[in-house]
């Protein structure tokens, strides 16, 4: 096993009714016409994005009423911790930032940029923003809890996902990426371990710590070696096709179990990256090789999700035959996989942590720097 770290600077239910489709069409692909009706309602959700980013959120609950249960897992700004809100007895996951160390590793705007992001994006298969706190010392981001864990636990766990499993994740990926394409959002993180698992098999996409909204083009450095793509490395300046080769990695390593360019050393990854050379498993089929081959396009011009057709390059691929993108867009297409879930609060599905206490100075560190969260 390997060990890989990024490196830079409420549930809604969303229902949605395509029109009249027979089912074959479904199955077979995505028509034009579905894609048209379905670019419509893409349009609705980025107006209330746009709404939500411009309009400050007002919260009706005190930190004191979260009551701390516990860590879920730990980063390098803080941790995430499991709460429970005294009144209700809610569940609720809470990233602990340290104000000292994201000013350190210079990541200011970039958690200002997530906060905003969190408290805007509503998509079925992404995490979103309950509420958020500061005090003298941290900032405390409060979302959903997500009890099936991450995906990367799993993964490891199977050592590969069988490729029903590996469909099915992909699908809605494919749908999270296109949405936050078309919000202008460039996630610039997608990796197994930035994916949870929800109690009814179904995604969420989390840590938006690297996410921005993009006008043009941007050179910033960051993300996680094995993910990031050519036109990053190369510094050439890049845009949404940063998310798209990601999602070819993580196609390739739901499939195979590893990604498909690692070396011991992060320069040597880079050069396997930009040069573009990998090896498929013998278990790959020829549909997958295909789509690997058309997503891991060191050419942009040639990569699946930046062409004119977009994401309509993966809905109508043969890899994704048998997809219902309705269905996996409702949650209603059965998971394959369920993670086991005894019991509200249970963390089974998580890595134990030692518990550290959270102690805020006497005084407001860092009031200027974080005035605007």
């Amino acid at each position: 096993m390997y060990s890989r770290k990024a490196y830079g600077p409420s549930k809604d239910v969303l229902s949605y009714k395509a029109g009249t489709q027979t089912p074959t069409e479904i199955r077979d692909g995505y028509t034009e016409q579905q894609q048209l009706q379905y670019t419509k309602y893409l349009k609705q959700l980025r107006s209330e994005f746009q709404q939500r980013w411009c309009q400050p959120a007002q919260y009706n609950i005190e930190f004191s009423e979260l009551e701390r249960v516990k860590t879920l897992g730990t980063g390098a700004f803080g941790r995430v911790i499991l709460l429970r809100h005294t009144k209700s007895n809610k569940l609720y996951a809470m990233k602990v930032l340290e104000k000292e160390k994201v000013i350190k590793m210079k990541q200011v705007d970039h958690t200002l940029y997530e906060k905003r992001i969190l408290e805007a994006i509503r998509f079925p298969f992404t995490v979103s923003m309950e509420f958020s706190f500061k005090d003298n010392s941290y900032i405390y981001f409060i979302m959903p809890f997500v009890p099936g864990g991450e995906m990367f636990t799993h993964l490891r766990r199977m050592g590969k996902f069988e490729e029903p499993l590996a469909k099915f994740y992909a699908s809605q990926v494919v749908l999270a990426l296109e949405y936050m394409h078309f919000c202008n959002l460039v996630y610039r993180d997608l990796k197994p371990e930035n994916i949870l698992i929800d109690r009814n098999g179904y995604l969420k996409i989390t840590d938006f710590g690297f996410c921005k909204i993009l006008q043009g083009r941007t050179w910033t450095l960051c993300g996680t070696p094995e993910y990031l793509a050519p036109e990053l490395i190369l510094s050439k300046g890049y845009g949404f096709s940063v998310d798209w080769w990601s999602f070819g990695v993580l196609l390739y390593e739901m499939n195979a179990g590893y990604p498909p360019f690692y070396a011991n050393e992060p320069m040597k990854t880079y050069e396997k990256i930009v040069a573009g050379k990998y090896r498929c498993p013998s278990s790959f089929n020829a549909d997958l090789r295909d789509l690997v081959r058309n997503v891991l396009q060191v050419d942009i011009s040639k990569r699946f999700g930046v062409m004119k057709n977009g994401a309509m390059d993966y809905k109508n691929h043969k890899w994704f035959r048998g997809i219902e993108w309705e269905a996996i867009l409702n949650c209603r297409a059965p998971p394959p996989f369920v993670p086991k879930y005894r019991s509200p609060g249970d963390t089974g599905n998580f890595e134990r942590y030692d518990e550290e206490p959270i102690a805020p100075a006497s005084y407001c560190r860092y009031e200027s720097e974080f005035m605007e969260f």
